[in-house]
């Protein structure tokens, strides 16, 4: 834990008198968007959170087949673009650890790092909670923390695991500003096209220099899947298919 994270959580916890609430925002963050941000803000508004704090994946294990950019420039874009809220904190045990990132690691070793009188809420896209039955230590999950899905206006989860949840361990929430997404920021860099206001000014500007998403495999993917040909700069995707699922 770092000297700024202790102080927040050892403040707060004796002002409050009640047991401290932090919220695990896991993901890949490649890179962080503002649908992130968002989503972190409203479920800790929902939840009084005390804190939330990022936990970038070190080696996300559904995602072994794919390219994912190098986990200091993942974890510094995170730092970056939480910086200027007192609430958000980034965590690095997920990159420090060797091999494969799962969620039941994560929340080992921050309850390790945080005590037994912490309550975890773990914030991940509704979409990946319908895969939930296929985590490693599942049965143990939900004694470890309150699941919050987050998902975009009008979309309904039909998938028979989020009915297999314990009840009360979960909640599902809209948030508007998840049609946003990773992957379709990716893309657009690959096709030269902006990403301001997508993200916050000093990732647009940390992947500048850093020249990130420069290849063009995520395009390729992108316009395989939804048939498109083009990414006019003037209007965005259809990106609802790829919400940036954390990690699982």
């Amino acid at each position: 834990m770092t000297e700024r994270t202790a102080g927040l959580a050892r403040t707060r916890r004796f002002r409050s008198g009640r047991r401290y609430r932090l919220g695990v925002m896991g993901g890949t963050f490649d890179p962080i968007h503002h649908g992130h941000l968002v989503a972190a803000s409203e479920v800790a508004s929902r939840f009084a959170l005390d804190e939330v704090v990022f936990v970038p994946t070190g080696r996300p294990w559904q995602k072994e087949d794919k390219e994912v950019s190098e986990p200091e420039d993942r974890y510094l874009m995170t730092v970056i673009a939480t910086a200027s809220n007192p609430r958000f904190t980034v965590s690095r045990i997920d990159i420090d650890r060797p091999g494969p990132t799962y969620t039941i690691d994560t929340l080992h070793d921050l309850r390790t790092e945080r005590g037994d009188d912490v309550d975890f809420y773990f914030i991940t896209g509704a979409d990946a909670l319908s895969q939930i039955l296929t985590w490693r230590g599942v049965e143990e999950l939900f004694d470890l923390a309150h699941f919050v899905g987050v998902t975009r206006p009008g979309h309904e989860l039909t998938e028979p695991p989020i009915g297999q949840v314990p009840d009360g361990q979960l909640t599902l929430m809209e948030v508007p500003a998840l049609s946003i997404s990773s992957t379709a920021c990716r893309v657009r860099v690959a096709a030269g096209e902006p990403i301001w206001y997508l993200v916050p000014d000093g990732i647009v500007q940390y992947i500048a220099k850093r020249g990130l998403y420069q290849h063009d495999d995520d395009r390729q993917q992108f316009e395989g899947h939804s048939g498109a040909g083009t990414l006019p700069a003037n209007r965005l995707p259809d990106i609802g298919k790829f919400f940036d699922d954390p990690y699982q």
